[in-house]
Order: C-alpha cells, then sequence, then structure tokens
C-alpha cells in the first residue's frame, strides 16, 4: 500500500495526465485484489459521467457510460454521484438501480458494484471509484482500507487537475453566477436519453424583474440579484441541476423520480422559496419569477423539443399572469408559433425599410376641425400591401420587439412632422402610442430625444397614449419618473382605451395624465344605452376637475358625434370623419381642415352603413347604421 502511494504521487508530481495516473490506480488496486475489477468515471458541472479509467473493462462498456446523466438509477457510480454518498450493490440481477444498465454488465460476468463518490472540499462531486465483483457480494475489509487510500489519492490528483483546467471549466460556467452556463446546458441536452417519456422535464424560470432593478438602482443590483437567485435555485434543484442559460433566464433538469410524478407542486416549492427579499444599505429587492415547464413525453423527437415546450408554456405563463407557473399543453404550440413568425415578420419589415405611419385625425367636435392626429403603424408586404398594426399585434408583446417599433415610429412621426413644418403646415398635436416596457426603462425619453434630433419644438407637439397596463403600473418607481420627466419636457401623457379592461374611475385620481380618451365600445351603446351615457358623463366631468382634455374614440355615425357634442366633449376620432391615411393624403387632410390653417373648412362626414362608408351632411344629423372598426 506504501508502494501506491509513492508512485501514484510520482505521477502527479511528473504532471502525468488523470487518464494516466487513474489507470496506474486501478491496475495497481487489481494487481493487489485480483478478483476484482476497478473503474473511475468523472463527473463535470452538468452531471454528466465520462469514463477516466477501467483497464479491464471492455472499451464498448465504458464508452457507453460517456455522457450519461447522473440521477437516481442510474447504477452505482450514477446514483453514488447524484446522492453524493457510496452505493452498494450486492446483486445487479435484482438491484432497480441496475434495471437500464443490467444487460450490459451481466454478459461481461459482473455481478455486483460499490462505488464511491470523490468530491472536493466543498462537497462537489469529482468522480466516481468503483469495484466491480463477479460474485454478488460486497466489499471486504481489505478492499474498503485500500479504496479510502485510492479515493484520497485520486482527491489529490483530481485537485491539480481541476487547476489545470479551469480555464476550460470557465468556459462552461457562467462567471457571475457560478451556475452552468448555456454552452452547458446544450451539451447536457444533446446527449439526455429520449426515449423513455415522462424520464426527465425541463423547467425554466425567468426572472421578471431584472430589467426593472437594473434601471431602478443600476446593474450592480442586478448583478446581486442574478446571483441570489442563482444560488437559491441551485439549492432548491439540488440534486437536480440548476443552469443559467439567459441574461434572466434559468432552467432546471429534473430527473429525480419523486419530482416527475409532482412537478406542479414542485414548481410551486421553487417559486414559493426563492423569494425572500434581498437587502441593500437603503432599499431591499424581492426576486419575482415566472416559470414554465415540460416533461419528456413520446411526441418528442428529440430534447430540443421538450425545451420548445417548455419555453411555450413560459411564454403563456408570462402572458397569462406574471409570478405563476404553468405545464405545456399542446394547445399552446400554434399560438406560439404565429407569435414567433410574426415576429419574425416584423424584424424583417423593420431591417428593411417597410414600416410607415398612417395618420387618423383627432377634430374638434365643436367645429370639425383637426386639432391632432394619431400615428398608427402599418407594415408594407414585400408585393406592396398594407397591413394594419392589428395583424402582427402578437409580435408587440415581445418586450424587445415593441420597444424597437416604438422607436421606429417616432423616427418616422418626426421626420413626417418636420416635412410638414417645411411645407408650411402649422404645428398639429401628434399622438404615439408607447408600452408599459417603454416606460419601465430608463431610455425612453433619449430615444425621444433623438428621433426628433432635440428639436424641442417638435417634441412639444408628442402626445405619449398608454393603455392600462401602465395604469397598474403606476407605482412602479422607474415608470412614474419616467412619466414625470417626459411631462416635465412637455410632452403629454394620454390614457388610451380607457374601459377596454380592467380600468376604474379610481385610476383618474392619482395617475398623471393630460388627455383621456373614451373607448369605442361607449361610443357604440351612446345612443341606446343611458349607462354609457352616465359613464361618458361622469369621466368629462373628472377629467374637467384634473384639467385635462377628452377625446372619444370610434365615432361612426352623426348622431353619436352630436350626442358628445351636446354633452360637452371637445374631441372626437372615427371613421365618420377619416380613417388612418398615408401621410400625403394626411398633409392634404391637415392643408383643408386643421383648426389653425389657412383655409380650415370641416371635416366632411363619411357615415357607415353595413361596412360601408358613404357621404353624410355636413352638420351632425341623426343616423343610424352598423360598426365597424375604426383605425
Amino acid at each position: 500500500m506504501i508502494d501506491l502511494r509513492v508512485t501514484t504521487l510520482e505521477h502527479i508530481a511528473r504532471g502525468d495526465s488523470l487518464e494516466r495516473v487513474m489507470g496506474h490506480l486501478c491496475r495497481a488496486f487489481e494487481a493487489n485484489f485480483p478478483e476484482v475489477i476497478c473503474s473511475v468515471l468523472m463527473v463535470d458541472r452538468g452531471g454528466m459521467l465520462h469514463p477516466l479509467a477501467a483497464p479491464s473493462l471492455p472499451d464498448a462498456y465504458s464508452a457507453a457510460l460517456d455522457n450519461l446523466a447522473i440521477g437516481p438509477n442510474v447504477g452505482s457510480c450514477g446514483t453514488a454521484a447524484y446522492i453524493r454518498a457510496p452505493v452498494e450493490v450486492r446483486d445487479i440481477t435484482s438491484d432497480p438501480r441496475w434495471a437500464n444498465f443490467r444487460d450490459a454488465a451481466l454478459p461481461l460476468g459482473l455481478r455486483a458494484c460499490w462505488s464511491s463518490p470523490i468530491l472536493d472540499p466543498s462537497g462537489l462531486v469529482l468522480a466516481t471509484f468503483a469495484l466491480y465483483f463477479r460474485q454478488s457480494r460486497g466489499p471486504t475489509p481489505g478492499e474498503r482500507q485500500l479504496v479510502e487510500i485510492c479515493i484520497h489519492l485520486c482527491e489529490l490528483a483530481m485537485a491539480r487537475h481541476l487547476r489545470v483546467t479551469e480555464r476550460e471549466r470557465s468556459a462552461n460556467m457562467d462567471a457571475l453566477t457560478n451556475l452552468p452556463n448555456r454552452r452547458s446546458f446544450e451539451q447536457t441536452l444533446a446527449h439526455l436519453d429520449c426515449d423513455q417519456p415522462g424520464s426527465w422535464a425541463l423547467m425554466l424560470v425567468d426572472l421578471d424583474n431584472l430589467k426593472t432593478t437594473n434601471d431602478t438602482f443600476g446593474h450592480e443590483a442586478g448583478d446581486r440579484l442574478l446571483q441570489e437567485t442563482a444560488g437559491r435555485l441551485a439549492h432548491l434543484a439540488a440534486p437536480d441541476r440548476a443552469f443559467r442559460i439567459g441574461g434572466d433566464e434559468f432552467a432546471i433538469l429534473i430527473v429525480a423520480p419523486e419530482r416527475l410524478s409532482a412537478l406542479e407542486a414542485f414548481a410551486d416549492h421553487i417559486l414559493a422559496h426563492m423569494g425572500g427579499t434581498i437587502d441593500f444599505a437603503t432599499f431591499s429587492i424581492l426576486p419575482e419569477a415566472t416559470i414554465g415547464f415540460a416533461a419528456l413525453s413520446d411526441q418528442d423527437g428529440n430534447s430540443v423539443d421538450t425545451l420548445r415546450n417548455a419555453d411555450h408554456a413560459l411564454y403563456h405563463a408570462k402572458s397569462a399572469h406574471r409570478g405563476s407557473f404553468l405545464r405545456f399543453t399542446p394547445e399552446m404550440s400554434d399560438p406560439v408559433a404565429a407569435r414567433l413568425s410574426s415576429i419574425s415578420t416584423v424584424q424583417a419589415a423593420m431591417a428593411e425599410g417597410r414600416l410607415r405611419a398612417w395618420y387618423q385625425p383627432i377634430v374638434r367636435l365643436s367645429d370639425r376641425r383637426i386639432v391632432g392626429l394619431e400615428a398608427l403603424c402599418r407594415m408594407v408586404t414585400p408585393e406592396g400591401a398594407i397591413i394594419p398594426a392589428g395583424a402582427f399585434a402578437e409580435a408587440t408583446i415581445a418586450p424587445g420587439i415593441a420597444s424597437q417599433l416604438t422607436r421606429v415610429m417616432l423616427e418616422i412621426v418626426a421626420a413626417d412632422l418636420r416635412m410638414w413644418r417645411d411645407a408650411g403646415i402649422p404645428p398639429i398635436s401628434m399622438a404615439v402610442n408607447v408600452t408599459a416596457t417603454d416606460l419601465r426603462g430608463s431610455r425612453l425619453l433619449q430615444v425621444i430625444t433623438q428621433a426628433f434630433a432635440g428639436d424641442r419644438d417638435l417634441i412639444g407637439q408628442l402626445v405619449l397614449e398608454v393603455n392600462e397596463s401602465v395604469y397598474f403600473d403606476r407605482h412602479d418607481r422607474n415608470m412614474a419618473a419616467t412619466i414625470e420627466t417626459l411631462r416635465e419636457q412637455g410632452i403629454g401623457i394620454a390614457l388610451d382605451d380607457f374601459g377596454t379592461g380592467y380600468a376604474s374611475l379610481t385610476h383618474l385620481l392619482d395617475f398623471p395624465f393630460d388627455s383621456l380618451k373614451i373607448d369605442k365600445s361607449f361610443i357604440d351603446r351612446l345612443i341606446i344605452d343611458d349607462l354609457s351615457s352616465t359613464i361618458i358623463a361622469a369621466l368629462l366631468a373628472i377629467a374637467d376637475k384634473r384639467g385635462a382634455t377628452v377625446t372619444a374614440e370610434g365615432i361612426e355615425h352623426a348622431q353619436q358625434a352630436a350626442r358628445l357634442s351636446e354633452m360637452g366633449c371637445p374631441f372626437g376620432q372615427g371613421y365618420l370623419f377619416s380613417p388612418a391615411v398615408d401621410r400625403s393624403e394626411t398633409a392634404r387632410l391637415l392643408i383643408q381642415h386643421a383648426a389653425s390653417g389657412p383655409i380650415s373648412a370641416p371635416m366632411p362626414l363619411v357615415e357607415v352603413h353595413a361596412g360601408k362608408s358613404s357621404r353624410a351632411a355636413s352638420s351632425f344629423p341623426a343616423a343610424g347604421g352598423a360598426r365597424q372598426n375604426s383605425a
């Protein structure tokens, strides 16, 4: 045994490869105990097994173990690595941990196997040292004693090897969180066994408030949020493995049988225990996450399909209710595929300059003169067809796409306003839709300034329309600060589509706004429904108290316009006056009908009848007709 120590230390001191050192140990052990077959397997940070030395085993047997994921029923070695404790299997034939591997072992005469994990000082499993026996038995006292010596020598050799390979290790590890990175995750996926449905599952965890933390408190706070979250996930996932696969996204590979049989309970456990506050000197952050997951199914051709399913589930969870979890169902695939196609189409249109701004006039109801415009996005297909924004609305759910669209629209609007000014057309109020994502960030004013080239006169014509998702985030400190800064720069804030969802009158009490746009659903029922009139009257009164203006959207009939004017609603827009039109037609309308223009004739009316438009009288006569979507 002394000779074994000396000769092994000589190999380590000479800088021999890890494979050579382990091969020497195995041969020396087998020389002391000829009836034993020795094997050493390495365990990488992703939890995959790799043969290091097994001089008395066939190469084909060892090769079959390469890239095998550790787990609770992966023979003696894979199980020992998974539970970080020795595993003694006295009968390979009957032990359930060998159910998937006994057909390879038994023909070689292997009847029992004892495997011990090799751990680093922190408890991380590095390798396994195993003895195979040709009889159904456990190790003798002498064998146990020599295994202890071999494990110590293995630890020394592994420590040196890890120092030498640290650079290679860093390529598979995320430096910030010390979790396996995307590269490691993809390598692990590529080697997963996909032949047994339900044998593993993927759980994707999206950190919802990383961007808000970065924008509000700085990237140092965001890094701390990532580190704390990563540590909690790794702890909660163990003995399964957690990976950091994106800026704010983590993955957990689940192989534990008790978890596979209760994935919903495990997801709920993750959300319940990862959310403790992270304290800083002057503030605290609470991690907020959403989870989507999928188990390997018989419809999955490979691990990439399972990953795609988990991603679909995460998308639906984030769309339905952030902070929740969802398991993949086949019904989730179609809308997600449509969304991805929509995103690709919009990205191509932006790259090729095929987005346009069309404008719908906002008129003063008392005299039907144009007092403002709303910019609406249109896409031009490669064949020249004009596509309204509703046809690619799925793409705008993605925060990155929404922000890019906002930037492009602001640039187009700025160019058109500049062109009209140069042509002598008087200034006009210009409304542009923005999203909650735009307002949560800290760059919106910078984007506006760049789009308008710092032209304060043009910027002063700008009104940003926001929807109900912004109302509910009004207590978000970063969003509130952004809105306040925009208003200080003379940029108006309009509450768009008020009444379409869950907004209530209470939101009008403390949200900072300059104008209110009443949704078309109220206007449609105005003539036939006293309740709609009552609600509109209340909105007009509240807006008046707040010093804000009101615009009625979706006006299609002269009778609606007349009733709104009688009620004191100052402004309106809709097909009765004009649909959205391109910039050339908009310029013509402004020259002829702008309130501040030299001609300033009233807008002609276009009644809507059963989906068709027809000219109406120049005043507001009573008229009936069917609904048609505006804009």
